[in-house]
């Protein structure tokens, strides 16, 4: 039996948060179970269980732990199999500044690039056309976010120091999605934040999975 079984979606930047965790850390002893969410499986009264927001993903362990969101997901995968993602809880400065650098992605980041996926991928698949304005609004702050961001990265590697962690992880699902929704100049315009995702997505396992999946993604679109 698996460890635990991970609850997703296909194409989910939530869901693939966890996977390139996983990924990273090298860890294969796991089962991905993957919801239709044009059919709504994600609001089912048993996978509400698992989430009671009905969203996902959500993961259950072989023992019947169950939790949902995916920055807690990946923190609790990260400290139980012992990745080196996370800094020592001895270091209280280290763990401070990553605390700080996770805050400052789920703040400042990921709720306007949130909102362009949504409009620009999301909406696509509602049959709804995306709203101009709220576009412009989300890509003003996330232009705002990573001009501070190209500051900080010409002093630093990473996002909470020089060394690669769990919270850079978190930033790739939704660059990539910028980048599939046009955006992708927010990145490449700025010198240290580009190389600072060059180095992000080159990692042998992280590149692995996105290869991987851009396969999956090609086939899928060549068989419809």
């Amino acid at each position: 039996m698996p460890a635990f079984t991970l609850y997703g979606s296909r194409g989910s930047t939530n869901t693939d948060r966890v996977r390139l965790t996983l990924a990273e850390g090298g860890f294969t002893d796991y089962e991905t179970v993957l919801l239709n969410l044009q059919k709504g499986e994600q609001k089912s009264e048993e996978h509400k269980k698992r989430h009671p927001w009905g969203k996902i993903p959500a993961i259950t362990s072989a023992e019947g732990f169950t939790m949902h969101e995916s920055r807690a997901i990946c923190k609790y995968l990260a400290k139980k199999y012992s990745f080196p993602l996370l800094p020592p809880d001895s270091d209280a400065e280290a763990t401070a500044l990553f605390d700080q650098a996770q805050c400052v992605e789920t703040l400042y980041f990921a709720e306007p690039a949130g909102k362009i996926a949504f409009e620009k991928f999301a909406k696509r698949f509602m049959g709804l056309p995306p709203s101009d304005a709220v576009l412009s609004d989300a890509l003003r702050s996330v232009e705002m976010f990573f001009d501070i961001a190209e500051g900080l990265l010409s002093e630093k590697e990473y996002m909470a120091g020089n060394d690669f962690a769990l919270v850079d992880i978190y930033y790739i699902p939704l660059i990539r999605r910028l980048f599939a929704c046009g955006y992708g100049n927010v990145v490449v315009s700025r010198a240290a934040v580009n190389a600072w995702w060059n180095r992000c997505v080159n990692r042998p396992a992280i590149a692995r999975l996105l290869a991987a999946d851009q396969e999956a993604a090609t086939v899928t679109t060549a068989t419809r």
